[in-house]
């Protein structure tokens, strides 16, 4: 099961409360303005700061 569009559009960077954007494989939530990627893991969406990969 994959992360529902409703969800995806109510859920926000933590950092800057800006919008996430899922990545092509599925398996994470990228923000653009942080250069962030939060993991996505079992179908639930790693909303921690700490939990996040820089993005290049």
């Amino acid at each position: 099961m994959a992360v529902s569009q409703d969800l995806l559009d109510i859920l926000a960077c933590p950092q800057c409360k800006g919008p996430l954007r899922l990545t092509a494989a599925g398996d994470g939530l990228d923000c653009e303005a942080c250069r962030l990627r939060y993991p996505i893991k079992e179908d639930i969406p790693i909303m921690l700061i700490d939990e996040a990969q820089k993005l290049p």
